[in-house]
C-alpha cells in the first residue's frame, strides 16, 4: 500500500465523485484513478466504495478506513515538517492561528498574554478557516489557535474559552432592521444564506438550531466565508445566521450600496470557539 493510494482514496471520499477528484484535486485521469482505488480495495480486501450514477458513497469500512488513512497522512506530513525543521537553524518562535475576522478581537489580548511570558519568543499570526487551523495544529504548524471544536482530529487538546450569539445578519434598510430583536420563525420566506462546508461545525450548529426551532428552510445560497456572506445579504437582499464576530465584516455593498447589520434573535443558540493546543 502506497501513500499515493490513501491521498486518492481520501481525494475521493471528500469529492464524493471519481470524477471530480480526478479533474480538480489530483489532476490525473479518471480511469487512472479508478484503477488506482480498485487496487487499493484489493490490497485492503473489502470494497471502500459504492459506485453509483451520482456519485460514490462510502461503504461501512471505507468509512472506517477515511479515518486512518487522515490521520497516516497527517502524521507522514508531520514527520516530513519535523525533518525539515531540524535540519535548519533553530527558531524561537510562536504559531499563533484565528480564525478569519476573529483576529480583531482576540490579538490584542493574546499578545499582550505572549508578551509578559515569552518575551524572547518571535511570534507569527496567521487566520484561516477552522478545518485549516485544526489540520494546522495536527502537522506542528501552529502552536496555539482560537477555532472551533473540529470533529475528528487527533493529538489535540480542546479548551472551551467562549461561547458566541447566532446573529441575524439583513440589508440595514431591511423590515427587520428596526428591531432590537428578531424571532428566527421571522425569517421564513426570506432569502436564506447560509454557510457552506468550509465551515462544517458552524453549519451543523445553524442547521440543528433551525431544526430545533422548528423550521426546514432550504438556503438560497451558501458561502465560503464571512466577507462573502456580507455582500450577498447586501446584494440579494437576504438574511443569514452567522456567528457575534461576524460584525467585524459590515462593509458596503458596490452593488446596492446598502449596509449590512446585524441582529440579535430571541431565541438564540450559541457557537463554541475554544483554544486548541497540543498536549
Amino acid at each position: 500500500m502506497e501513500l499515493r493510494h490513501l491521498r486518492y482514496f481520501v481525494a475521493v471520499a471528500e469529492a464524493g465523485s471519481l470524477t471530480e477528484a480526478a479533474g480538480q484535486r489530483l489532476h490525473t485521469s479518471q480511469p487512472s484513478l479508478s484503477r488506482q482505488i480498485r487496487d487499493l480495495e484489493e490490497e485492503v480486501g473489502t470494497a471502500l466504495l459504492n459506485r453509483g450514477a451520482r456519485g460514490v458513497e462510502l461503504t461501512a469500512a471505507g468509512r472506517a478506513f477515511l479515518d486512518h488513512a487522515r490521520l497516516a497522512l497527517s502524521q507522514v506530513d508531520a514527520a516530513r515538517d519535523a525533518a525539515l525543521r531540524a535540519a535548519q537553524p533553530a527558531k524561537h518562535t510562536f504559531a499563533l492561528g484565528f480564525l478569519t475576522g476573529q483576529e480583531m478581537e482576540w490579538l490584542p489580548a493574546a499578545m499582550h498574554v505572549l508578551r509578559n511570558e515569552l518575551p524572547n519568543i518571535e511570534v507569527s499570526v496567521s487566520s484561516q478557516y477552522s478545518p485549516d487551523l485544526a489540520n494546522a495544529l495536527m502537522r506542528g504548524k501552529l502552536d496555539l489557535a482560537f477555532l472551533r471544536p473540529e470533529p475528528d482530529v487527533a493529538g489535540l487538546t480542546f479548551v472551551t474559552v467562549a461561547r458566541e450569539p447566532l446573529l441575524l445578519v439583513m440589508p440595514s434598510d431591511h423590515r427587520f432592521a428596526a428591531r432590537e430583536r428578531i424571532a428566527i420563525a421571522d425569517i421564513v420566506g426570506e432569502v436564506f444564506i447560509n454557510v457552506s462546508n468550509t465551515a462544517p461545525v458552524l453549519r451543523r450548529v445553524i442547521e440543528a438550531y433551525l431544526r430545533k426551532s422548528g423550521l426546514d428552510i432550504a438556503p438560497a445560497h451558501e458561502v465560503d466565508n464571512l466577507a462573502m456572506a456580507m455582500s450577498l445579504v447586501a446584494s440579494t437582499r437576504g438574511v443569514a445566521l452567522l456567528p457575534a464576530y461576524a460584525q467585524n465584516f459590515l462593509p458596503w455593498s458596490s452593488a446596492g450600496r446598502c449596509k449590512a447589520r446585524c441582529r440579535r434573535l430571541i431565541s438564540r443558540s450559541a457557537i463554541a470557539s475554544p483554544i486548541h493546543r497540543q498536549p
